[in-house]
C-alpha cells in the first residue's frame, strides 16, 4: 500500500461502489475490493446482484467480503429480459442511498451492463474493469460480446487488461485519456489465493485428493457457454470420452449446474472409470485442482487468463475468443466445439513433451498481479 499512499495524500474521501453478480466477476473484483477497503481515503461498499447465488457466496466467503447491498436477483429459469430489467431497477435505491462518486463494474455480464446503465442514470462515473475485450461477433460469445460493447459506451473510465484491449477501445473512438492499461485483476486474485491455500485444506480439497487416481495425468474440463448448447456439448462430451481412453489419463469435470450442460454430460460420460464428474468447485478447490492438472479444456474466459500463470496449457473449446493475446502468446489454443480437433490437440499435448513445454513455458500476457494497484492509483491521480 505504501507506493499507492505516496501518490496523493490529501485527496477527499471518495465513495466507491463495486458491483458484481457472478462468480467470475467476484473473483476478479475481490482483490480490488480489498485494496480500496484498506485505504481510508475511500468509503468503499460492495453491491452484489446474485446473478449467480451459491457460486457467488462461495467466493465472498473465501475472500472475506461482506456486501453492503445484496439484490438477491437469482430466480429459477431466469432469462436475460427479466435479469437485465431487475438489475437496473434493483440498483436504483442503492445508488440513491449511497450516492457514489465512482461505480466499478466488471467485464461482460448482464449485471455489469445493467449496473452501468443505472449508474449513468444516477449521475455516477462508471469504471469498467477488464474493458476492451472483443470478438466483434455479437453472437459469439452471446450475450457477452454485446454486453461489453454496451458497457464501453456508458463507461467514463476503461481499465484495459492489455494493450490489445486498449487498441480496441481507441479504434471505437474512446479517448486515450479515459483508458488505463493495468493487466488483469484475475492474476491479482490468483496470486492472493495461492498464498492463502498454501497448506490450506477444506472438505472439497480433501474430497479431490481422494478422487485423483495415482499416476494419472489430470485433464481438467470446464464448460458452460450458451453457444455450445446442443450439438456443441455433444461433440465436447464425445471428445472427452476419447481422451479418457488414452493411457494414464484421468478427466475431472466439475459440471455446471445449467440443465443444458448437465443433460449431455451426464448421459454421455456417466459410468466411465477415467471420467470423474463432480459438482462445481469453490474457488480455492478449483485453484488447487488447476495446480494438480496437466491440461485444461475450457470454454471459460477466466481460465484462459489464470492457467498460464500456473504453467498449464489451455485448449479453448470455442470458435472465437475475446482474449487473442493468449493465443498470440501461445499459452492457449482455439479448438472449437469440434470432437476431432479437441482430441487431436489434447493427444499432442499429453504425449509430446516438446509441444507441451512450448505452451506451458510461455509468458502469461495478462500481467503480474499489480492490476488493482494501478486502478487505485488512477483514481487517486484523477482526484488529487
Amino acid at each position: 500500500m505504501a507506493e499507492i499512499e505516496d501518490i496523493v495524500e490529501n485527496v477527499k474521501e471518495l465513495k466507491i461502489l463495486i458491483v458484481f453478480g457472478t462468480r467470475p466477476e467476484a473473483i476478479k473484483m475481490a482483490p480490488l475490493v480489498k485494496l480500496f477497503a484498506a485505504d481510508p481515503r475511500f468509503e468503499t461498499r460492495v453491491c452484489v446482484t446474485a446473478q449467480h447465488r451459491e457460486m457467488l457466496d462461495q467466493v465472498l466467503r473465501f475472500f472475506e467480503i461482506t456486501p453492503a447491498y445484496d439484490l438477491d436477483l437469482m430466480k429459477p429459469g431466469q432469462d436475460l429480459y427479466h435479469l437485465t430489467a431487475a438489475v437496473i431497477t434493483g440498483m436504483k435505491p442503492v445508488l440513491e442511498s449511497f450516492s457514489p462518486d465512482y461505480v466499478f463494474v466488471h467485464g461482460d455480464t448482464s449485471t455489469s451492463t445493467g449496473a452501468a446503465l443505472a449508474s449513468f442514470y444516477a449521475g455516477a462515473r462508471v469504471c469498467h474493469v477488464e474493458a476492451g475485450l472483443r470478438t466483434y461477433n455479437k453472437r459469439s460469445p452471446f450475450p457477452e460480446e454485446v454486453n461489453r460493447q454496451l458497457t464501453a459506451r456508458i463507461a467514463d473510465l476503461h481499465f484495459a487488461p492489455t494493450n490489445t484491449a486498449a487498441a480496441n477501445l481507441l479504434s471505437e473512438g474512446i479517448s486515450s485519456q479515459q483508458i488505463c492499461v493495468t493487466g488483469n485483476t484475475v492474476i491479482d486474485a490468483l496470486l492472493w489465493a495461492r498464498k492463502k491455500i498454501a497448506g490450506y485444506e477444506d472438505d472439497e480439497i480433501r474430497e479431490l485428493k481422494s478422487l485423483i487416481q495415482p499416476g494419472k495425468k489430470i485433464v481438467l474440463v470446464t464448460g458452460h457457454r450458451r453457444e455450445n448448447f446442443g450439438d456443441g456439448f455433444l461433440q465436447i462430451c464425445r471428445a472427452i470420452r476419447r481422451i479418457a481412453e488414452m493411457e494414464n489419463v484421468q478427466v475431472i469435470y466439475p459440471v455446471h449446474l445449467n440443465p443444458n450442460v448437465q443433460q449431455p454430460v451426464r448421459s454421455l460420460l456417466t459410468g466411465i472409470d477415467t471420467v470423474t464428474l463432480i459438482s462445481p468447485l469453490a474457488y480455492p478447490a478449483f485453484i488447487w485442482l488447476m495446480e494438480k492438472s496437466t491440461l485444461l479444456l475450457t470454454d471459460s474466459g477466466g481460465v484462459q487468463e489464470e492457467a498460464p500463470s500456473l504453467g498449464k496449457p489451455v485448449l479453448v473449446m470455442r470458435n472465437t475468443t475475446e482474449r487473442p493475446e493468449a493465443v498470440h502468446a501461445g499459452t492457449v489454443k482455439l479448438v472449437g466445439a469440434h470432437e476431432d480437433t479437441i482430441v487431436s490437440e489434447a493427444s499432442l499435448l499429453l504425449t509430446d513433451p516438446v509441444a507441451y513445454a512450448r505452451m506451458s513455458q510461455n509468458i502469461n500476457p495478462y500481467g503480474d498481479g499489480t492490476a488493482c494497484a494501478s486502478i487505485v492509483r488512477k483514481i487517486l491521480a484523477l482526484n488529487g
